[in-house]
């Protein structure tokens, strides 16, 4: 009974088991098929999103990769510093702000270019024309639109700069001239490089941008100034700003300049010089150096600086006083009567004259029809050549220069380094003037007449000079024949002696004249300013006793710089003269141009000069 109970019950325990078991089986079949279904909706929205990345957007993403990546970052050597001679410093630097902008990372040129000029409130056309001057430089090269930004400007683009992609504010060193316009023409300024520059070969290194000196000692030891570019390598991103800085290599700063001018006698020459047009220029004629460079009308050098407009270049390229133009080396004019003992010196060698030798002078000289007059209409009477450059007698020296002639003449006064460059090493430096027979015939087809030999015994005519070619040589008359090459360096810092051109002294030759003749030539000088008859004698000092000459020269425009005759009909004024009379520490050449009169116009700024030296170093040997 048991057991058919048993039976039955199995039999009816089957199917239900079985009913189970297809019902779990299909349930889970149908979890599957949504599992399935969701993992494929998933792949499809996935492939879905890489097609559209890679098909819609690849072009995108794919500059934006390339963007993420390391960027190698050049950073600007500070320039030497420049030291007057007793350490006193003329040019430093100090950090400003430069305004850079890497084209490879600006998506809109023309509208960051806009609106850059926008913010700092300048004309877009000088920024348009800056990115068109650097077109042919690599586009991953920052190029530098505004230089030393002021505080507003860049606030402002600090404000935006976050639109601006492509655009960097960098901090550089940038120069300071502690006396802005002091010794400008010896100093020089820094601008630009230009294109043609860079592709000159002379400037190895250098990109767009950077400033280099433009004349003067900026220019002449640009080498030694410039010092050695640093670099950094820097992670930026897609719009070119930086993540991380990954290495640096610090720049190596340029060799500071010790010159041979003192900043006090500068200040003194160029305060004489004040409201005039000249030069004044001041050396030791024991080796050359130079003490004092003054030149006049001067300009600003910060101008060139913070960036000179088209319309600042144009009004100081235009303007009648020429600021930029080098009197004192860059400009040649008439000797005048300063010309009177080198005439004197070749004489008494070549034996044309002697110290007894003598001329009568009746206020002119008859030649050829025509009378040469003399500065003094009553004349000199009867006079030798000691007299004759104590009070300037015109008719002394034409009977000198038609018993020398030209060519002569002309050799004597070349070996005091007339009519060639001094080589001072500055660029700009004009050679002058000294003519010979065959220079006219050469240069104009026609031969030397006689009566130009009497002109140009006296300084006149075709001679030209530079101010410092004067200096030079009445310092060789000082020292008794020895003509040294002005230099302006004394040393450069970290440079061993000799190692750099220009700087320290050079004898260039000995004269070879007797030194019986520079004597007498220096007793004559000395009464210019010593005896009552002396044409400087308002210049006596006789605890600063000054031997000199004077010179008026007629205005003519050759060698001016843009100066034409007929513009004013008042001469040029002339002194060169060196102190103390017997053992001479300072040579100075000054001309005040429509000056007048050497001895009232031109002799005052000279002692001005003298004194200021020789009381500043007898003030240090007390110390």
């Amino acid at each position: 009974m048991f057991q058919e109970m048993k039976t039955k019950g199995r039999k009816l325990d089957g199917p239900k088991l079985i009913n189970l078991e297809s019902a779990e089986s299909l349930s889970f079949k149908k979890q599957y098929i949504v599992f399935f279904a969701i993992m494929l909706l998933m792949m499809m929205v996935y492939l879905a999103r890489l097609w559209y990345l890679q098909a819609i957007c690849g072009q995108y993403y794919r500059y934006q990769s390339e963007n993420n990546r390391i960027r190698v970052e050049d950073i600007e050597a500070p320039r030497g510093i420049i030291f007057d001679r007793n350490g006193v410093p003329i040019v430093e630097n100090r950090p400003a702000y430069d305004l850079m902008l890497v084209r490879e990372d600006v998506g809109d040129l023309d509208g960051t270019i806009k609106e850059l000029a926008r913010l700092c409130e300048c004309d877009p056309a000088d920024l348009f024309s800056i990115v068109e001057a650097n077109k042919g430089s690599p586009r991953f090269i920052p190029i530098k639109l505004l230089s030393d930004m002021d505080r507003d400007c860049l606030a402002r683009v600090e404000a935006d700069l976050i639109r601006l992609p492509g655009v960097e504010i960098v901090i550089a060193p940038k120069r300071e001239y502690n006396w802005d316009g002091t010794a400008a023409h010896l100093i020089g300024y820094l601008s630009q490089i230009t294109e043609k520059e860079i592709k000159s070969g002379k400037y190895s290194g250098y990109y767009p941008g950077e400033d280099i000196g433009k004349i003067g000692v900026e220019c002449a030891f640009e080498k030694y100034l410039h010092g050695v570019r640093g670099h950094r390598q820097v992670e930026v991103d897609a719009v070119g700003r930086r993540v991380r800085l990954l290495q640096e290599q610090p720049p190596v700063a340029g060799h500071d300049l010790w010159l041979t001018i003192d900043m006090d006698v500068q200040r003194t020459a160029e305060s004489a010089l004040a409201g005039k047009a000249g030069a004044i220029v001041a050396v030791d004629p024991d080796d050359g150096e130079v003490l004092a460079f003054a030149s006049s009308p001067t300009f600003n050098q910060e101008k060139f600086i913070k960036g000179l407009s088209e319309s600042d270049w144009t009004e100081m390229a235009k303007d009648p006083g020429h600021p930029l133009l080098n009197r004192v080396s860059g400009a040649a004019y008439p000797p005048g009567s300063t010309y009177k003992p080198l005439v004197a010196l070749g004489a008494l060698q070549c034996g044309a004259i002697t110290p007894t030798t003598t001329f009568q002078c009746p206020g002119y000289l008859s030649f050829a029809g025509r009378q040469y007059h003399c500065w003094r209409k009553g004349g000199h009477g009867t006079i030798s050549v000691e007299r004759a450059l104590m009070q300037s007698c015109d008719v002394f020296f034409y009977h000198t220069g038609l018993k020398m002639g030209v060519d002569r003449l002309a050799q004597y006064v070349k070996m005091f380094g007339l009519g060639a460059k001094t080589g001072i090493g500055l660029p700009g430096e004009n050679p002058g003037l000294i003519p010979t027979s065959g220079w006219k015939k050469r240069a104009t087809g026609v031969p030397w007449q006689m009566g130009e030999t009497i002109s140009i015994s006296i300084g006149q005519g075709y001679d030209l000079v530079t101010p410092l070619q004067m200096a030079v040589a009445y310092g060789a008359i000082a020292n008794g024949g020895k003509l040294w090459t002005p230099y302006v360096v004394n040393r450069v810092e970290g440079m061993a002696p000799g190692e750099v051109a220009g700087a320290g002294p050079r004898l260039k030759r000995e004269i070879p004249i007797e030194r019986s003749w520079f004597e007498l030539v220096q007793k004559g000088l000395t009464e210019v300013v010593g005896e009552p008859g002396g044409t400087a004698h308002s210049l006596y000092d006789a605890a600063y006793p000054i031997a000199g000459k004077t010179g008026t020269a007629q205005v003519v425009g050759l060698g001016r710089g843009g100066h034409k005759a007929g513009e004013n009909d008042k001469d040029d004024a002339w002194f060169v003269g060196y102190a103390p009379a017997s053992d001479p520490k300072i040579c100075v050449a000054a001309i005040v141009e429509h000056g007048g009169h050497g001895g009232s116009a031109a002799g005052p700024l000279v002692k001005q000069v003298i004194m200021a030296y020789l009381k500043g170093k007898h003030q240090s040997a007390k110390r």
